[in-house]
């Protein structure tokens, strides 16, 4: 394979680029061709290697990206294209880099782990730089309906990210470099991958210590990039109707007394504290329910021209009694990065806003149930799911039921929703915990522990229920493992691309002309 793709002229290499970067993507949700993802690896390892020099690995891999971030994100066009345009094009770097080290690795014989080490030190990266990150499409999130997604608690989205570019490499080598040794490493190799999956399947759910009755509020949004929840209020009161009608159930029996009730990010556009007539309306959810409410709210500050997206503990009686605020803000979505340099260079910026604040504290808040119980309920808010930390500390500082709330107003009809919820199933496998998911306008839904889906609710309109959920405690390898083992993979794979700079030519992949692969 690599023979025929280095006779062929570097137009041809990169079409076939294009479509491994589009077949890739393809395996992602609303797809969900999961097969696909490790071919579309080694597709881009197999032409890196045919490659002659370093500088064509970097232009095929940038192809590679183009194409797989231009399916995979195309939901960002609900926006602007402009910015569809601008984060693919700031992303599709890190493939042109992963390409270009991909050739680095294959200087050596140990290249298939190098390059799967390649992908996890890449993705590691973006899902850091800039700005925050954009860690949306790495490649575990795409596998979590695969045999391998199991050794999610052990090893965490990074470990199986990494055991799935393993998969891909071992598939370029052998296309590459067919021998029968080659064979029984490469099953020596999934005979390991096996064994991490069936390890997976024994790590137990959270020890049930008990358990909470838990009503959720989907109020419906119009929908429509940046007026996703309408005009101002708008969202605010599409969630009071929803709640009347949920407690209209309550009180008629069809449905029990919640303990509380989750209602989702942006239930209010406007601070209650401070916008007279959104306070009016939470305090008349509040009355209505008669529990408390983890209601998501927009709140004005710190700062001027500030905010910060908060989840309030809302009690019946007192009010606001606690709060988690957002850790993980969307940059351009909920913040502008250099704003006083970009904004008079794209006006359309100006639809951000006032800045995003984040907070800094873990997602566990300690709570009183209406019956005196206490409970730490652990909650991610829309884009806290793609950072793994954020994730674990759910677990880690003590929550005992996980809900994450979201709006996704801005992208319904887009594929942005369901690679969400995908990623919300996968840190229900990491945690072993069941996860209550609410928005505005969907995809709320309850995830069982093991990442299958108890429900659903339909996307675009109101909805609302009670489910019963366990309050459970105990974390997961995962949690205090995957971490530090990404950070080894990064730290072990920059190394190995140091050694294969200085003494790897010796047992390096060399092209049809007997050159080695530079």
């Amino acid at each position: 394979m690599v023979e025929w793709l280095a006779a062929r002229h570097w137009g041809v290499r990169a079409g076939v680029a294009a479509l491994a970067g589009i077949a890739t993507a393809l395996g992602f949700q609303p797809y969900g061709w999961w097969p696909l993802v490790p071919f579309g690896v080694a597709a881009l390892t197999l032409l890196v290697l045919a490659a002659r020099r370093v500088r064509g690995a970097t232009g095929l891999g940038l192809v590679w990206g183009i194409a797989f971030l231009l399916l995979g994100i195309n939901w960002m066009q609900a926006i602007f294209v402009e910015a569809l345009l601008g984060l693919v094009g700031l992303e599709a770097l890190f493939y042109a880099l992963l390409g270009a080290v991909i050739k680095v690795a294959a200087r050596t014989r140990w290249w298939p782990i190098l390059a799967a080490g390649c992908w996890t030190g890449i993705e590691f990266t973006y899902a850091r730089f800039p700005f925050n990150g954009f860690g949306w499409m790495r490649l575990g999130y795409a596998m979590v309906d695969s045999p391998l997604a199991t050794v999610l608690p052990l090893v965490g989205v990074a470990g199986l990210s990494f055991l799935t570019a393993l998969i891909g490499q071992g598939i370029a080598w052998l296309a590459s470099l067919p021998s029968r040794r080659h064979l029984v490493v490469s099953a020596s190799v999934l005979a390991v991958i096996g064994v991490l999956a069936a390890g997976g399947t024994l790590v137990p759910v959270g020890t049930q210590t008990g358990s909470v009755t838990v009503g959720w509020v989907q109020g419906g949004a119009p929908g429509g990039g940046v007026y996703g929840i309408g005009e101002a209020r708008t969202t605010t009161r599409n969630h009071l109707a929803e709640v009347n009608r949920l407690q209209d159930r309550i009180d008629a029996g069809e449905l029990p007394k919640p303990d509380f009730v989750v209602l989702p990010e942006n239930a209010t556009d406007m601070d209650p504290g401070t916008d007279a007539e959104t306070g009016r309306l939470v305090a008349q959810m509040s009355a209505r329910l008669g529990v408390p409410m983890f209601l998501g709210v927009i709140l004005d500050g710190p700062g001027a021209d500030e905010r910060q997206t908060a989840s309030l503990w809302w009690d019946d009686i007192k009010g606001e009694v606690a709060r988690y605020v957002k850790r993980g803000i969307v940059p351009f979505g909920e913040f502008v990065p250099l704003r006083s340099l970009l904004l008079p260079l794209i006006p359309e910026l100006a639809f951000v806003g006032a800045q995003s604040v984040p907070g800094d504290a873990p997602g566990a808040l300690p709570v009183t149930l209406a019956d005196g119980r206490p409970l730490t309920v652990g909650v991610m808010v829309c884009y806290d799911l793609v950072y793994d930390d954020f994730a674990y500390d759910t677990v880690r500082a003590g929550g005992q039921v996980i809900v994450v709330q979201s709006s996704n107003a801005m992208y319904q009809g887009t594929g942005q929703i369901r690679q969400q919820f995908a990623i919300t199933r996968a840190r229900a496998m990491e945690l072993r915990r069941e996860v209550l998911v609410v928005t505005t306008s969907g995809v709320s839904g309850l995830i069982n522990a093991d990442g299958s889906v108890a429900f659903t609710a339909p996307e675009h309109d109101g909805a609302s229920g009670v489910v019963t959920m366990a309050e459970r405690m105990g974390t997961t390898p995962a949690t205090w493992l995957a971490s530090p083992l990404e950070l080894a993979i990064v730290v072990l794979t920059a190394l190995g691309l140091l050694a294969s700079l200085r003494w790897g030519r010796m047992g390096a992949v060399r092209t049809p002309t007997g050159r080695t692969a530079e």
